[in-house]
């Protein structure tokens, strides 16, 4: 396989994109020197020329990924997305002399006057800075990829999206789309962020089905849970935590065995029985995937009657066992 960088020749609509690249440019120059002004002002200065490249390397690099899913494999294969993006590109089916990257933006204004207000500056500034960094990729990046079957095109694209994704989420911002949108609907009226973008990839995937094919709507779902789980990948890690509840006659022993064996920290919980109104001391600890078969193994061993309650975790946030993004 041979990745092929083009430029690619602007369609007619030449004139939006330019008008667009200019207004970009000149309003470009505040929120970066507004970003600046805000590290130069914080006392204990937790925000430094480094982090702000940091940050933009990230926002670059997920882009340029997210934009070969986009032109290397949905376009060809005239799959959707979903979101934002996915609004966008069901439009540029429709008038293909407009650009994607041009109604990518386009359809982003309304969203970032609507987060001005709701969202936090620095958030803003780098979604503002991932907005332009995705639409200036999508317009100039073009990545041939050479699969014909649909199926591995839906795979390998939902890779591709989902890791550039998590990785314009490991910066402090994102680039735009259903992330403001989402803010501020749950700060305005409480609608989970969850339940947006579930409703804003239905309705998506719905007028595809509609106006493109059933076919290319499935597909399309195929993509968007890769993309998921990749981009879960990206920002959690494989060693997602288990939350661990062992209730034991022999809580002791079992305690000190997870923190001599595993060396991880036993909180106690009181508890009482239901039926026997005995109280009892609950353990409860947080494990990584590779120490769980240990931790049970050792409550098994010490104690057979001991009963064990599993929790998967979405985040932790700590000292040595936190798994959580740096957002």
């Amino acid at each position: 396989m041979r990745a092929i960088f083009t430029k690619r020749t602007i369609p007619s609509n030449k004139k939006i994109f330019s008008a667009i690249f200019s207004t970009v440019k000149q309003f470009s120059r505040k929120p970066i020197e507004h970003v600046i002004n805000i590290m130069k002002k914080t006392k204990n200065k937790k925000e430094t020329v480094k982090d702000i490249i940091l940050n933009l390397l990230l926002i670059c690099c997920g882009s340029a990924l997210a934009a070969i899913g986009i032109n290397g494999i949905l376009l060809p294969r005239q799959f959707v997305s979903g979101g934002i993006v996915g609004v966008a590109i069901g439009m540029h089916y429709f008038a293909p002399f407009v650009s994607l990257s041009a109604i990518y933006f386009i359809l982003n204004i309304p969203l970032f006057l609507l987060g001005w207000k709701t969202v936090g500056r620095r958030f803003f500034y780098y979604s503002l800075a991932g907005l332009i960094i995705l639409s200036a990729f999508i317009q100039w990046i073009s990545f041939a990829i050479p699969i014909e079957d649909k199926m591995l095109s839906a795979l390998l694209a939902g890779i591709f999206v989902g890791t550039g994704a998590g990785i314009i989420l490991k910066s402090k911002g994102s680039s735009g789309g259903l992330d403001i949108l989402s803010i501020f609907l749950l700060n305005r009226f409480g609608i989970k962020i969850g339940n947006t973008i579930l409703c804003a990839n239905g309705i998506v995937l719905v007028f595809a089905s509609i106006f493109l094919s059933l076919e290319a709507a499935l597909y399309t779902m195929v993509y968007l849970f890769v993309s998921s789980k990749v981009l879960d990948i990206v920002l959690t890690g494989l060693n997602q935590r288990k939350a661990i509840i062992i209730i034991s006659v022999k809580w002791e022993e079992i305690s000190d065995a997870i923190l001599n064996e595993v060396k991880r920290g036993v909180t106690f919980i009181k508890g009482e029985g239901g039926y026997s109104r005995q109280e009892e001391n609950i353990l409860y600890t947080i494990v990584t995937l590779r120490e769980f078969p240990k931790v049970k193994r050792i409550a098994r061993n010490i104690d057979p009657k001991a009963f064990l309650v599993v929790h998967e975790t979405m985040e932790v946030i700590g000292y040595r066992i936190g798994n959580q993004p740096h957002w």
